[in-house]
């Protein structure tokens, strides 16, 4: 049984090596002169203007979790687009109980205002 894992583990190792090889390889051969313009931060080819680390309002993070979450359940919906007509009834009957807990999430989040921006 382990045989049919061995091209898996074969793809693996080449993935692994072909990484290593170009991170060696660009560090031995790639330039290693540093000047201060160089090493300043850039932004968008402007001066940098006040300090990198500031603070970040929460709603970022927060719609960030959102669109990560929506984005995953979204993705339940594809197998049962394949296999829709062999399910019948009884999964339809699932993905409508699956898709109504998702507007009733989406229907929370926006009556709690995560999803205004100011």
């Amino acid at each position: 049984m382990l045989a049919n894992y061995f091209p898996i583990l074969v793809l693996f190792l080449i993935a692994v090596f072909i990484a290593v090889f170009v991170i060696v390889v660009s560090s031995l051969l790639g330039p290693k002169r540093g000047t201060a313009r160089k090493l300043a931060p850039y932004e968008s080819g402007m001066e940098p203007i006040g300090q990198a680390m500031r603070r970040v309002p929460i709603k970022f993070y927060v719609v960030a979790m959102l669109f990560i979450l929506f984005d995953i359940e979204v993705i339940f919906f594809f197998p049962f687009a394949l296999v829709f007509r062999q399910l019948g009834v009884p999964g339809l009957l699932a993905m409508g109980m699956f898709f109504l807990v998702l507007i009733i999430g989406f229907v929370y989040e926006w009556k709690k205002g995560a999803l205004t921006w100011e």
